[in-house]
């Protein structure tokens, strides 16, 4: 099975263009949005982010495939920070 690259939308306006398996980090540094990190082990919090709606620890995790092909990306909100 061949992998398509997945559509990512940042809070920024841009867009990138990756495959399954990639580094939330490396991605949004290559697109020049800076996900906040602390411990970079998921333990803090403090890299979430809100990939379709879902919060995800972007330290931790990678881009995942989606049906649609296209993930809407903002910084998670937090109302005890």
């Amino acid at each position: 099975m061949i992998e398509t690259q997945i559509c990512i939308e940042w809070p920024n306006g841009e867009k990138s263009y990756v495959y399954p398996g990639t580094s939330w980090l490396a991605v949004a540094k290559s697109v020049g949005v800076e996900i906040p990190t602390g411990c970079l082990s998921g333990s803090c919090g403090a890299c979430e982010i809100e990939v379709n709606g879902k919060v995800v620890r972007a330290c931790i995790n990678n881009v995942e495939n989606t049906k649609s092909g296209k993930i809407k990306v903002d910084f998670a909100e937090d109302p005890y920070w």
